[in-house]
């Protein structure tokens, strides 16, 4: 199903992902119905064909002349190469067919195209990196000069803008390669080998020969995917392809008014998931003219600080309240522990497979297997807990833009950061850190409200004063004002400014600072179609201070009144009810009833129902330790909410 979204004014169309899952079939043709483990093996079949063509087109043209070719756009008669990769790979000429005896229709190998397509063209970014990061070889590759730094740069295409870590890291796997070969290598294509094909289906590529979905007109939740699939491994006629009728249920988060179309079938863990794509409107996200902004900065412990500023008609910038934090201190404490589990396990691996020596009789083959499954098991569970703190991270953010009237949110861009000079712990811990799929999850969430999301320059937003710009001193703790730390800042500017607080607090509110006094400098990148700040302006820079406001006069002007040590009990505000006595008895009037029904473990170790709070009593939970979830070992502050809004997301709340 495709067509186009109704836009109204302020609008504009999104198209999004939702994960369904393909529990049934039936087959039109038979009448069968499908169990969930016979759908998946005839999916399996179809994607296997795939993938066997898939892997031909790859491993023919993998080599820079032709990747080159396809990137360029341009086709030998000098006419424009279509969007789509399937067309473009057949313009040039580029063509696959099944294995002998096998018979499949033009649309499965569409599908095969367009899957080659895509990976040929996404390897062009990471052919140019390499090709500038070897045209411009340093004399020592573990430290560039800045003249090196300079060219290097001016030897990739866009490399004024790239982060140094991607630089850093294709001069890594360089001289890994030179390492083992004693050359430097040619192309990137001589240090990556053909990719792995992964078993899928991009039925996007096709038309209603081969694959329609259908909204039910009576549920909007449920949706009908028809589709052929070949009823044997290795189908001989076009007989052996039969019509299979698949119906899904559709997440929440896609909405009544979204256009479907074609999903991509995923197999996984002997089950077919979809990838539901879909377009609806929502609202435009505006660039500049910005006057409530919300600022974000990254921690370790505290993961998120965030905050809202005020930009007024006369040009002041005033903070909206204190600001909030996202601590999810126990959920990094679990991922640092499956990372040294899957470093143990990496290391013993590659010991059984030292013993082995290739031999496949050797009696340690078997324990090298298990070994193997076993990491992959971590590494799902790393990736599931990873993507789970992304997507409560966002949705916190946005909340708080939410809440706050915000039009924009300013995140720091910490793509070029390297952890250093920290320890070996603290710098593996920062280096492991999900902030490119939280800015990802929060760019995503945020286009349903039509907030915008901004990358703004990280420096000195930990450095200088939010009120008056002067450089902090930092120290360990507010009561330790004489021992050096990195916790709490102080101004040194006692005269005029006197700011102190949280090192996080004052990032948020710098970056929020900068973010709306250099509004206008935003830009669009043309690769990425994300909003960024690329430079600070010293002029512009010199007027992102917040105002403070001075509170009225909160002197005493009478007696403190006295509050008692221990508050009196709470008592029924009526009598009973005259009821007919029983064995039992009554039960007399007084206190009110203080038991209730044991919550579950989680909820009753301080989970609240908007949000998970910070524990009040004097145990605090050692994080993930408890062994009580996700919700626990993620402590936010809640939005203030003047009304609930009543939104749609694609993930849920924290609760």
């Amino acid at each position: 199903m495709s067509g186009k979204v109704r836009l109204g004014e302020g609008e504009t169309a999104r198209t999004a992902c939702a994960r369904a899952l393909l529990r049934t079939g039936v087959d039109e043709e038979t009448g069968e119905v499908l169990s969930a483990a016979v759908l998946a093996r005839r999916v399996g079949w179809c994607a296997d064909l795939v993938a066997g063509m898939v892997g031909v087109l790859v491993g023919e043209h993998w080599n820079r002349v032709d990747v080159g070719v396809l990137a360029g756009g341009v086709d030998a008669g000098g006419r424009r190469l279509p969007s789509h990769a399937w067309m473009a790979l057949r313009r040039l000429g580029w063509t696959v067919a099944p294995p002998g005896g096998v018979r499949v229709n033009d649309r499965v190998v569409r599908m095969a195209q367009e899957q080659a397509g895509r990976a040929l063209r996404s390897v062009k970014w990471r052919a140019d990196v390499a090709a500038g990061v070897l045209a411009a070889w340093p004399a020592d590759p573990r430290k560039r000069t800045p003249a090196e730094w300079d060219q290097v740069r001016a030897s990739i295409p866009g490399g004024g803008y790239l982060p140094s870590s991607v630089i850093k890291g294709r001069t890594r796997q360089a001289v890994a390669f030179a390492k083992v070969s004693g050359r430097l290598p040619v192309d990137v294509f001589e240090l990556e080998g053909v990719p792995r094909i992964p078993r899928m289906l991009l039925l996007a590529a096709c038309d209603r020969q081969q694959a329609i979905i259908e909204r039910s007109d009576t549920d909007p939740g449920r949706a009908l995917l028809r589709l052929q699939l070949p009823s044997r491994p290795d189908p001989q006629t076009y007989r052996d392809w039969t019509w299979v009728e698949c119906p899904i249920r559709l997440p929440s988060t896609v909405p009544a008014s979204a256009v479907l179309h074609l999903p991509t079938l995923r197999l996984t863990d002997g089950k077919v998931r979809a990838d539901m794509a879909y377009t609806h409107a929502v609202p435009k996200a505006a660039r500049t003219g910005h006057t409530v902004a919300v600022g974000v900065d990254w921690g370790l412990n505290t993961l998120l600080s965030a905050g809202a500023l005020r930009l007024g008609q006369d040009g002041r910038i005033t903070a909206l309240g204190a600001g909030g934090q996202f601590r999810a201190a126990g959920v990094l404490a679990k991922q640092h522990r499956l990372r040294r589990q899957s470093e143990r396990l990496h290391a013993k691996a590659d010991h059984y497979q030292r013993l082995t020596g290739g031999d496949e009789r050797h009696h340690l083959v078997g324990k090298h297997a298990v070994i193997r499954d076993e990491i992959r098991h971590v590494s799902a569970r790393r990736a599931n807990l990873n993507d789970a703190l992304a997507w409560a991270a966002a949705r916190w953010t946005v909340d708080q833009a939410i809440a706050a009237g915000a039009s924009v949110i300013y995140v720091e861009d910490l793509r070029s950061m390297e952890a250093k000079g920290m320890g070996a712990t603290l710098n593996t811990r920062l280096s492991q850190q999900v902030r490119g799929q939280i800015v990802d999850r929060m760019r995503h969430v945020a286009a349903e409200a039509g907030v915008a999301v901004v990358t703004v320059p990280a420096r000195n937003t930990s450095k200088h004063c939010p009120q008056c710009l002067t450089p902090l001193q930092h120290r360990k703790a507010p009561d330790q004002p004489t021992v050096a730390g990195w916790k709490w800042a102080i101004c040194p500017n006692t005269g005029s400014c006197g700011w102190q607080g949280d090192r996080d607090h004052g990032a948020w509110r710098r970056i929020a600072a900068r973010g709306l006094t250099h509004q206008a400098k935003t830009v669009i990148d043309k690769t990425s179609g994300q909003m960024v700040i690329r430079d600070v302006v010293d002029k512009l820079e010199a007027t992102a201070v917040v105002t403070k406001i001075s509170r009225g006069d909160r002197s005493k002007t009478g007696p403190t009144q006295h509050k008692a040590t221990r508050p009196a009990p709470r008592r029924r505000r009526a009598p009973s009810p005259t009821r007919p006595h029983r064995r039992a008895g009554k039960r007399p009037e007084g206190h009110a009833p203080t038991d209730r029904t044991r919550l579950p473990r989680a909820a009753h170790r301080h989970q609240g129902v908007t949000t998970i709070s910070t524990p009040t009593t004097g145990h605090r939970p050692r994080g993930a330790a408890l062994g009580a979830g996700f919700h626990l070992n993620a402590h936010a502050t809640p939005p203030r909410w003047e009304t609930i809004p009543e939104t749609q997301s694609d993930s849920g709340s924290l609760s």
